[in-house]
This record gives structure tokens, C-alpha cells and sequence, in this order.
């Protein structure tokens, strides 16, 4: 155990942790350089593709320092804010961090708050300057930005380059010496964390654990704390680049194992695995549960798929545990799921996820938050979805969650980002300057202005330079308003949302605008209106697909031409009272683009 290392690499988005994760792999010789790719941890072609960490990676490195042989477990974690939970999990199951900052760029808002998770933890901190090849590092002036966040000595802070591999060599020596050696006790009885797990069709579930206390062998009757359920251990080993057996792991020590699991339900993340004939007193505190921030209904496009859109989610919860789904239905759509996600780049990600992995192209409704309504019963209730709203006779009032959001930026460009938070109905708490030119301020905001399109126009005043994080902080009273949307006097629950009743005007004409763009032209006029409770705020109307009736009539009396007229206009009006308005999915898309 005193020459085991478990550490994770944490920092902003785009910082090198992966290309650093590179560096040490070849440094440790843990991969040959035939297999050696650019951020050879990012295995999903997404990740590769979007230049993102998405899960986080656990892999095994040996070390020689001073003559002794180490085992390293390092965990490569994703920057952005909607994968902090990914975070925690790998934060829980290490005992120091690498914390990242790039050169060029100095503090950002996610190295701030992943540093606040590993600090809760205790966790060692190792500070360590990327990208310091280049031209435009500011190594001075990062260095006091870390000592000051810290507390550290200058001297503690190392300096690397992902890209060269210069300093590598110093962070492995350094992570040997400052980190401590996992504490626990190898005689007590069996304890491992589960941190993460993942579907192979094959061979059923794979869990990824943390031994904490004891030590589990091939062939071990083990049983899961929470659910109670029963296995054996078939196979356990390390995780390198790909999975190696061993008869043992040790305390202290990350592995996996397979025990034929096949039910996705049975396993969850943060349960504790202990031997069946010696079972550990308590479970070990795992991560907190996750609370979604933002809901959205997903629904497979043919109806008969339902039962296989559970099996997919089911698999897919097993590999992202922040992901929540339960069971839901709609007039339009049928069938489906009430899904949470932690933000929109999430939602985004579990949808093409789905379909390249599980094969299923699925409907997603418009993104909400979940609110609290009071009715005038005195009851409580929690409102995910617009069309769960009592009439609004009996409505108390309606409370909606608020966050506290921290912005990082140059101060250039400090008058557009005040005008944008203000838009959203911001109210600032707090400014300061962390350096002369670079400034950190805090808002408190409702929740729901910032699931759309918050992050992108933050990003788009700011040249690319502005930082963004938040956490929920509590519910506020809230003047909410449902807007529906009815085609032909008929709503569209899919696309009715729950606004604030200074915006309800502006959505709603803006929503009328770019259906009347998407829906195809029918044999019968359609009227799209926007409308709060009984009273329409905006109409626009699909012209019908007609005929030129009166082409046949050359010169002659206008009556004819009217006869004509009249006759096509009663076959319309038959016409609309049997026909149905089909919205394109391409409609439920676009009014997240909104803008």
C-alpha cells in the first residue's frame, strides 16, 4: 500500500489535461508507441470529435522513483460544468490532484470550483502550470494568480508543457512525493467503492471500484451493500489501457470486476461491495445524490419502441450516473420518458450518445427547469413538465429555482456581460478584481434564463474569454405564465413552455414566426397562435396549397369567378375539419435556437 498513488487531474475546459495524461502514459511506458494516439484517454468518438473529456478514465501506471517500483491510478476528468458530477465521483476515490492551470490564460471559474470539491475532500493538491512552450505564457503572473488562490509557496508550483513533455518528469516525482499513500486497513473486512460502471453485451455489467478497506480475490462470494444482491467475483483486475486480469486487489488499489451481472437496476454508482461471509458494518459514504437541472421528455419516433428506449437508457444510466429518466406520456407524442440532465451540453451529449451507441433516434421536447407550485389547498407541488400545471384558479403562487453563477472575464468586456446577466434577470452580488484586467463577478439568477442559450452568447461577447459556474442555491418567488401554442385552436403540449410573464409577448411571437417557417404548407390554412390561458398574444396563419380554380374563366362576369371561389372555399373548410397539422421534428429543434 505505501507504494500506491491514486490521483486525479482537475482544471478549466481546455487546460491539457488530457495531452498531459498523454505525456505520463509515455513517460511510464504504460502504452507502446504504436498504440500511443492525442488524448489517448478520450476512447468515445465523440470526445474526439468535440475536443471534450465526456467520462472520466481510470488507468494504471508504473513508476521507478529512487530505485522503488510505484503504482500510480491516475483518473483523467472532464472541464465542463455539466460534467462536474463526473468530478466528485473521481475526486471521491483519490487522495491528492493535479490542478491544471493553463499559462495563457491564468484562473478560470471551473479550476476555481473543482479546486472548492477537492479541497472538501482533502485532498493533496499538486499546482502545476500547463502550456509553458508557448509564446504568449504568462508564467509570472499565472504563478502569483495560484499562490494566491492556494496559499502556496512559489516554489511549490511546477511547470510543464503536455505538448513537449518538458516538467513531465518532475509532476510523476512530485505526485510520489506530496501525495499521501491510501489510508485503510488491508486485515478488516471488505470495502470498495463503486465509481463507476459500464454495459458490455457480452459480459453483462462491468463496475469500476476503489478497495478502501480489505482486499477481494478472484472467485469471492461478494454481495453489494444497498441492494443486497449476491455474486461472485468471475474476474477482477486493473484497468490499463485495456482490462488485465489478477488473482488479488490489494487495499488501497482501483480495479474492476465482472460477476455476470445483467440487470442495469442492480448496480448503482457510490454502493459499497463487500464478501458475503464477512460483510463490512456500514457502507461507505458515497457521492451525494444528483440533482438534475434541467428536464426534457425524450420519445422514441416510432411508437413501438418504447419498451427498447427503456432497455437503452437503463444501459446507458449504468455509464452516466447523473442522467435521470422516468416515465411520462403526451397527447402529441405518446409514449416517452421525462429525462434530467445537469445542463444542455449534457442533453445534447446523451442524445447523439444514444443513437451511436444504442441505435435509437429519439424526439426531444423543449428543455425546462422543475418548479414548485403552491396551490390554495396548501399543498406543494413539483411541476417538471408545463402541461403538470393545476388551472390557474388554483394557484397560490409558484416558486422557481434560483443559482448563484460566478463569471470570470477580461474587464474589456465587462459593460456586455452586466447587460446580458441583466437580461436575464440577474441581480449582481458581488464584483472583484482578481488581477488589473481581470475580473470575477457573481450573480444570482433564475435558472431557467440560463438553460437556452446562456453559455453561447456569454462565450460570443466575450471573444471566447469569459468563464462561467454555478450552483443551485434555493427557490424564489417567481411571476410565471403558461404559454401555449395551438395549431388550429388545437395546443401542442410538446411545445407549450412555463416563461416569465415579461417575456410571454416576445417568445410567443417569436415562437409563431418560426413555426409558420417549419410547418409545410397543407390543402387548408393553419393557424398558429400563441396564447396565455384564454387570451391569444400572437397569431400567424400557413397559407393553404390552392389551385387556380378561376383559370378556366377568361373575361366574363366576376360572379363566375366568385361561383368558382366560393365552391373551393367550402371544399377547404370540409377540408380543415378532417385534416391534421403534422409538426416537423425540425419544429421542436428550433425552439431551442431561438433568438
Amino acid at each position: 500500500m505505501k507504494n500506491t498513488r491514486n490521483f486525479c487531474i482537475i482544471a478549466h475546459i481546455d487546460h491539457g489535461k488530457s495531452t498531459l495524461a498523454d505525456r505520463m502514459l509515455e513517460v511510464t511506458d504504460t502504452l507502446n508507441a504504436r498504440d500511443m494516439e492525442n488524448q489517448v484517454l478520450d476512447s468515445m468518438d465523440l470526445e474526439k470529435e468535440k475536443g471534450i473529456t465526456i467520462k472520466s478514465h481510470a488507468i494504471q501506471m508504473d513508476y521507478v522513483y529512487k530505485g522503488e517500483k510505484y503504482t500510480l491510478n491516475l483518473i483523467d476528468t472532464p472541464g465542463h460544468v455539466d460534467f462536474s458530477y463526473e468530478v466528485s465521483r473521481a475526486i471521491a476515490s483519490c487522495e491528492g490532484a493535479i490542478l491544471i492551470v493553463d499559462a495563457t490564460q491564468g484562473i478560470q471559474a471551473q479550476t476555481i470550483s473543482n479546486l472548492y470539491l477537492a479541497i472538501e475532500h482533502d485532498l493533496e493538491i499538486i499546482p502545476v502550470l500547463n502550456k509553458i512552450d508557448m509564446d504568449s505564457a504568462m508564467v509570472d503572473v499565472v504563478s502569483d494568480q495560484v499562490v494566491d488562490l492556494l496559499g502556496c509557496k512559489p516554489e511549490e508550483i511546477l511547470l510543464a508543457s503536455g505538448k513537449t513533455g518538458q516538467g513531465v518528469k518532475e509532476v510523476l516525482d512530485a505526485i510520489v512525493e506530496r501525495i499521501p499513500a491510501p489510508k485503510g486497513d488491508p486485515e478488516a473486512p471488505l470495502q470498495a467503492l463503486i465509481f463507476d460502471s459500464v454495459f458490455n453485451s457480452f459480459r453483462g455489467i462491468i463496475a469500476y471500484f476503489k478497495v478502501v478497506n480489505g482486499s477481494i480475490k478472484k472467485g469471492d462470494k461478494v454481495k453489494f451493500f444497498n441492494t443486497g444482491k449476491e455474486y461472485e467475483a468471475d474476474e477482477i483486475g486493473v484497468l490499463k489501457m485495456k482490462m488485465h486480469p489478477r488473482a488479488e486487489i490489494p487495499c488501497g488499489s482501483v480495479g474492476y470486476i465482472i460477476s455476470g451481472i445483467k440487470s442495469a437496476v442492480e448496480v448503482k454508482v457510490g454502493d459499497t461491495i463487500t464478501h458475503l461471509n464477512r460483510p463490512c458494518q456500514e457502507a461507505i459514504a458515497g457521492f451525494e445524490e444528483v440533482k438534475p437541472m434541467v428536464f426534457a421528455g425524450m420519445y422514441p419516433v416510432e411508437t413501438d419502441q418504447y419498451e427498447e428506449l427503456r432497455a437503452s437508457l437503463e444501459k446507458f444510466q449504468l455509464n452516466d450516473a447523473s442522467f435521470v429518466f422516468e416515465p411520462e406520456s403526451s397527447l402529441a407524442l405518446g409514449f416517452g420518458f421525462r429525462c434530467g440532465f445537469l445542463g444542455l451540453l449534457h442533453l445534447e451529449i446523451v442524445q447523439e450518445r444514444l443513437f451511436r451507441e444504442f441505435n435509437m433516434d429519439v424526439i426531444t421536447t423543449v428543455p425546462n427547469v422543475s418548479y414548485k407550485v403552491y396551490t390554495t389547498q396548501g399543498e406543494v407541488m413539483d411541476v417538471h413538465n408545463p402541461s403538470g400545471l393545476p388551472a390557474p384558479t388554483l394557484i397560490d403562487r409558484i416558486e422557481e429555482p434560483y443559482i448563484r453563477a460566478q463569471v470570470i472575464s477580461r474587464s474589456d468586456y465587462y459593460g456586455p456581460i452586466m447587460k446580458l446577466c441583466l437580461d436575464k434577470r440577474g441581480i449582481l452580488i458581488n464584483q472583484h478584481y482578481l488581477t488589473a484586467d481581470r475580473l470575477e463577478l457573481t450573480y444570482e439568477m433564475p435558472l431557467s434564463e440560463i438553460v437556452f442559450d446562456f453559455y453561447d452568447k456569454l462565450k460570443s461577447i466575450s471573444k471566447g474569454y469569459a468563464s462561467f459556474d454555478y450552483h443551485v442555491i434555493g427557490f424564489k418567488d417567481a411571476k410565471l405564465v403558461k404559454l401555449d401554442i395551438l395549431l388550429n385552436g388545437d395546443p401542442a403540449d410538446a411545445l407549450s413552455s412555463l416563461i416569465h410573464a415579461d417575456h410571454a409577448y416576445d417568445f410567443g411571437r417569436k415562437m409563431c414566426e418560426k413555426l409558420k417557417e417549419l410547418i409545410p404548407r397543407q390543402q387548408f390554412d393553419i393557424a398558429i397562435q400563441a396564447a396565455v390561458g384564454a387570451k391569444i398574444i400572437a397569431r400567424e396563419t400557413v397559407k393553404a396549397v390552392r389551385k387556380d380554380v378561376t383559370a378556366k374563366c377568361y373575361g366574363g362576369d366576376i360572379s363566375r369567378k366568385r361561383k368558382l371561389l366560393e365552391k373551393q372555399k367550402q371544399g377547404k373548410k370540409r377540408m380543415r375539419q378532417i385534416g391534421t397539422v403534422e409538426v416537423p421534428q425540425s419544429a421542436f429543434m428550433a425552439v431551442l435556437k431561438l433568438d
